[in-house]
């Protein structure tokens, strides 16, 4: 067996990590993203602080389905403006490293994450004689709700069109979702150009790893051709 020559591990290393970080960043683009919680509106799907990763390729090639928990691109301006970065510069270089080879999510653009109640060709509305929401004349349970809440504090109407989803947090009680940005450019619709992908399962802590479940009265329900 021939023995490695002197200093051709010196040189393969940087070879690795520069393929690693190339593997690391096509499966960022294409494949799977990672996502940190900030906020408690999907609770107790998702806890604030949880990671979860995002199947990217579900958003690409296959239609986004009532009931899935999905990531999105804040279609109008519904976080307000983007947080301005923070820390010394070392610190700010290493973030964006982080982002490129998909550890962290791009600061510069707002994400958020709820439940695709509505799909394009349904009627949501808000609420049957029971509290609950109904969808193209389905009146669906939702065992996902937080506890205490009800499927919805205001009622409304809304019709969603073709290439656009109607979303709702789980934590109704503590959600601006669709329900209030009817008043923007898409009237609370979100663009399925703006969906990043369909959230799998929580990757972080420990303690929370599942997979996240489909809302089944609400992906039972035919989808409008």
């Amino acid at each position: 067996m021939r023995l490695p020559k002197k200093g051709s591990l010196a040189r393969e290393v940087p070879i690795i990590i520069v393929a690693a970080l190339i593997v690391s960043i096509v499966v960022k683009t294409f494949l799977v993203h990672f996502f940190f919680v900030p906020s408690g509106s999907m609770q107790n799907t998702l806890q604030i602080g949880d990671r979860i990763a995002v199947n990217k390729f579900a958003a690409m090639f296959s239609d986004i389905r009532r009931g899935e928990v999905v990531v999105f691109k804040d279609p109008d301006n519904w976080l307000g403006a983007a947080p301005a970065p923070t820390g010394s510069r070392i610190t700010q270089d290493l973030k964006s490293t982080l982002v490129d080879i998909g550890v962290l999510p791009d600061p510069a653009t707002q994400y958020l994450v709820k439940r695709v109640i509505g799909v394009g060709g349904d009627t949501v509305v808000c609420c049957d004689v029971k509290g609950h929401l109904v969808v193209d004349g389905v009146s669906i349970n939702e065992p996902y709700i937080y506890a205490g809440n009800t499927p919805s504090d205001s009622k409304f109407s809304a019709s969603v069109p073709k290439g656009y989803i109607w979303v709702m947090g789980d934590h109704r009680g503590a959600s601006a979702d669709s329900r209030f940005h009817t008043d923007d450019v898409h009237k609370g619709m979100v663009p399925l150009g703006d969906v990043v992908g369909r959230a799998e399962f929580i990757v972080w802590p420990f303690s929370h790893i599942s997979f996240l479940s489909v809302g089944h009265d609400l992906s039972r329900i035919p989808v409008k051709k």
